[in-house]
């Protein structure tokens, strides 16, 4: 069942979007060669409490950490851990989401960690154009696929694979709630948008096949083919004027 948010109801989801957006951008500036996961993941959490704000993914079906922290080829789901430092090179996902008086935020960035390569700074840059081409969809009036097919058209030009097993999502009372909102499908089908939807528009895509698979730890998820993964997201309001980033400062 598809929830509609009063205003009242967004002013508060505002407020747990922008928590997210801080603490995602305070991690990101401490992104670096040497820093580990673990470390990342431990901010993250004293930053929660310091805001008065509740990690929305720690304890979440069992997850372990509050911050989803995936590198290189791992799509999303990885768990930080004190024993995985970050090298120069690599490409990392920092996927985060609070609650605040009963409403969720939910947002991801890759980022790279120093000096990357060329074919690692294209992914990064695809990947969070397609989130914004998938958001500029999120009009009243538009189907659910209409944003799948803004984020398919876009990046598998440059040969990329567009995840299947996970997809976006509604949000609100609910970190997870309807409709699932795929980065893939035909334009014009699915669910009729209207004002007061809030999703979680998130394109993962991988450097080469769209095939992932999830490892023994039951969370992470990885690319089939060893390719680089990149993961963008935000909390998105449909409102009369088009669509509202809920998780970004500005």
């Amino acid at each position: 069942m598809v929830t509609l948010k009063s205003e009242r109801e967004l002013g508060l989801m505002r407020v747990a979007g922008k928590a997210v957006a801080q603490i995602l951008d305070e991690m990101i500036r401490m992104v670096e060669p040497g820093i580990t996961t673990g470390e990342l993941d431990q901010y993250a959490e004293s930053r929660c409490k310091e805001l008065k704000v509740i990690p929305a993914f720690k304890g979440y079906h069992g997850f372990p950490a509050c911050v989803c922290i995936s590198v290189n080829e791992e799509v999303v789901h990885g768990i930080p851990s004190k024993k995985k430092t970050l090298k120069a090179g690599d490409i990392v996902g920092l996927d985060f989401g609070v609650h605040y008086e009963g409403w969720y935020g939910d947002s991801a960035r890759t980022v790279p960690v120093g000096k990357v390569s060329a074919e690692a700074t294209q992914l990064l840059k695809v990947t969070q154009e397609s989130l914004m081409r998938g958001i500029a969809a999120c009009k009243e009036g538009n189907r659910v696929f209409d944003i799948g097919h803004a984020v398919q058209n876009y990046v598998e030009p440059f040969g990329y694979g567009v995840v299947r097993e996970f997809v976006g999502h509604g949000i609100g009372r609910a970190l997870h709630e309807d409709p699932q909102v795929p980065n893939y499908g035909p334009k014009g089908k699915g669910l009729q948008l209207k004002v007061g939807m809030v999703l979680a528009i998130e394109p993962m895509i991988n450097a080469g096949s769209h095939e992932v698979k999830v490892l023994n730890d039951g969370w992470t998820a990885v690319t089939v083919d060893k390719a680089l993964s990149a993961h963008f997201e935000h909390t998105v309001a449909i409102t009369p004027n088009g669509p509202e980033i809920l998780t970004r400062l500005e």
